[in-house]
């Protein structure tokens, strides 16, 4: 094993056992897991898929992107849009401060370190090709693994909330999303929202 994937490894453990903290837990397939650490092994794997040459700061930006999200939570903001933008910023500003903590505990050097940091805080997003790459990647695991528990919840908001994360993804985070396997509602509210897309991108 060389170096570099030792530190790889190192760094991704540090990440999972930090986040396996999590007091929050999700099922899936009748396993309970922590929920964030579910999630980034997850997101992990959207993005082998979606870029299976990956450099060392995206893989990195994969395990650690949500890290210690608990440690926010959503209440101890108003709960009006101001509140939901400043919680997202302190969020993002919080796993990022983690993520270069365990980075240089492992060994990084300011240089990834920082670009690890720049796809944390989706910063250039639409420019950076590591940044969309894990925008795509967050949309297909909230698509594949949330969605259809969510929109039973959100059945009046639902298609904007669809057409507000179709915005962040590229094509190819599109034809990702249509493979998904989708109940028949849960695929008529996709449906809904594409459809309406297109008909504002013809104006």
């Amino acid at each position: 094993m060389s170096n570099t994937d030792d530190k790889l490894n190192q760094a991704f453990e540090l990440f999972d056992t930090y986040n396996r903290q999590d007091p929050n837990t999700f099922v899936w397939e009748g396993h309970q897991y922590p929920q964030e650490y579910f999630m980034a092994l997850m997101l992990h794997e959207w993005i082998l898929k979606l870029d299976p040459k990956a450099g060392e700061p995206l893989l990195l930006a994969s395990r650690c992107q949500h890290i210690g999200r608990w440690e926010i939570p959503r209440n101890q903001y108003p709960r009006d849009r101001e509140g939901y933008l400043r919680w997202r910023k302190d969020l993002a500003a919080h796993h990022a401060q983690i993520s270069t903590d365990i980075l240089q505990k492992v060994g990084y050097g300011d240089e990834t370190i920082q670009q690890v940091e720049q796809i944390v805080l989706k910063k250039k997003i639409k420019v950076n090709n590591a940044v969309q790459t894990i925008e795509n990647a967050l949309c297909l695991v909230f698509l594949a693994y949330q969605y259809e528990q969510f929109y039973k919840e959100h059945t009046e908001k639902i298609v904007n909330i669809l057409k507000k994360s179709l915005l962040k993804m590229d094509k190819t985070g599109h034809r990702f999303a249509l493979e998904l396997p989708y109940s028949s509602e849960g695929l008529k509210y996709i449906q809904e929202a594409v459809s309406s897309l297109k008909k504002g991108s013809n104006r």
